[in-house]
């Protein structure tokens, strides 16, 4: 099946599919869900990931290369990412 997802800068075959194992399929799906919240599924599977995921999933829905987010959106991210690691953790 064809995805929107290949035309999104900063994923390949690995990422999207990883994405399609949280019932992202498309762009469309990856925006309802959001970043920080795909990122945080992606690692309750147990798959290990690192924090340029986060900031390559936040890159594709606006278009930048991960690398170009500045720094305190990078620190936004990670801090958000946290915040619901921990809130599901304690539920």
């Amino acid at each position: 099946m064809q995805s929107d997802l290949l035309e999104l800068k900063n994923l390949g075959n690995t990422s999207i599919n990883w994405l399609r194992a949280i019932g992202v399929q498309s762009r469309e799906d990856l925006q309802k869900k959001g970043a920080v919240e795909a990122y945080s599924e992606i690692k309750g599977r147990g798959i290990r990931v690192s924090k340029v995921l986060l900031y390559a999933l936040h890159g594709a829905m606006t278009d930048t290369h991960w690398n170009d987010l500045d720094n305190q959106t990078k620190q936004e991210l990670l801090q958000q990412a946290e915040s619901l690691g921990n809130s599901s953790k304690t539920a």
